[in-house]
């Protein structure tokens, strides 16, 4: 059997900039309506940005989790934290029957990701584009969210 050897980028890959695009797209459509769509709309728009937000988290936690099988060594204490931080984060923001609750978790979970995941990059637990990539991602997703947050406060 042949040997893997692992090379990391240091520049994105096309698809990890396409779908890192792609992914915050729905999250910029959904605060778009909930400001500018008829009121009648805000329930369904805010409860779709909280389903997309929080599928996004969870998926990447799986990401993470993924990341965390190549490390040398072993998977590190730090490296399943963070995982689990982040499915309980997008797990409990579904689960939640409040929207403004829902969304402050996505928020925190973006947030973390922004600071976490060039950190991880840094230690060799993440590849080096992800340092400059996912505080880009993270930083549009939270201004999204925090859009649709400020929408649900001014009608609260």
């Amino acid at each position: 059997m042949a040997e893997i050897h692992l090379t990391e980028a240091e520049a994105p890959p096309r698809e990890s900039l396409l779908f890192g695009v792609a992914a915050i797209l729905p999250l910029l459509a959904f605060a778009a309506g909930a400001w500018l769509l008829p009121f009648a709309w805000l329930p369904l728009v805010v409860a779709l940005g909280v389903v997309w937000g929080a599928a996004i988290l969870i998926f990447l936690a799986g990401v993470r989790r993924g990341l965390s099988f190549r490390t040398p060594g072993g998977t590190r204490p730090s490296q399943l934290a963070t995982m689990l931080w982040l499915f309980l984060a997008g797990l409990l923001a579904l689960a939640s029957p409040w929207p403004a609750p829902a969304l402050l978790l996505l928020i925190l979970g973006y947030g973390s990701l922004a600071l976490l995941d060039p950190m991880a990059a840094r230690r060799g637990e993440a590849p080096p584009f992800l340092g400059r990539l996912r505080p880009v991602q993270m930083a549009v997703g939270l201004l999204c969210l925090l859009a649709l947050l400020l929408r649900v406060m001014l009608v609260a």
